[in-house]
């Protein structure tokens, strides 16, 4: 089994990237969509973070409003510390359970980590390959505006709270860079699958 980290700046375009890679034959673990089922509501997680930042995050039907509770934490560096102590250590452990899953099905198996937020966890000393998504600092901030109808001003405040993407580029095996056509991202995500294969290959050989 091949483990392989999948992380860039937000709105740089990792799900694109992700689904190429899905397509091609890779297994996709999505560390959102593992917080999204930690936050559930009377989960263990839920509970926590209900306490931390009160009621007043919870929409009509008791899920908590991820956009409110984003602003919150990225006001306060303070409470997104709290927010991750709760969350990081629960989605590093579901991480690592679907992997060891996937591993016992298919021990051939190229495993992609999608983690926004994989590198500031430490788990890229984890996985076997890095690939890093980049995107320009416009294109994130017309997505954000898009996706989560964030104005300009929120936009930049989310951005320059996450680590430069610069940083993540230089500890990258791979740079797919999300900044031109569709087309030209989705040649280059399948040329990295491509190499991630041989790598495979080359693991299996070794062993």
């Amino acid at each position: 089994m091949l483990i392989v980290g999948l992380t860039g700046g937000v709105a740089s375009g990792k799900t694109a990237v992700s689904q190429v890679l899905r397509e091609e034959g890779a297994y996709i673990i999505d560390a959102d969509q593992i917080a999204r089922e930690l936050v559930q509501p009377h989960k263990p997680a839920w509970n926590e973070i209900i306490r931390a930042f009160g009621k007043e995050i919870l929409q009509e039907d008791r899920s908590v409003d991820r956009k409110e509770l984003a602003d919150k934490i990225f006001a306060d560096p303070e409470q997104r510390k709290v927010l991750n102590q709760i969350l990081h250590p629960r989605i590093k452990e579901g991480i690592a359970r679907r992997a060891r899953e996937i591993g016992q099905k298919d021990p051939e198996a190229i495993v992609v980590i999608d983690a926004p937020l994989l590198i500031e966890l430490g788990m890229h000393h984890k996985v076997n390959r890095l690939i890093v998504v980049t995107s320009t600092q416009t294109q994130q901030m017309e997505r954000l505006k898009k996706r989560d109808g964030r104005s300009p001003e929120e936009a930049l405040r989310l951005l320059s709270s996450q680590m430069p993407v610069e940083e993540k580029e230089k500890l990258a095996d791979f740079v797919v860079r999300n900044e031109g056509s569709l087309e030209e991202m989705k040649k280059r995500a399948k040329e990295v699958f491509k190499e991630l294969k041989r790598g495979m290959l080359q693991k299996n050989k070794k062993q």
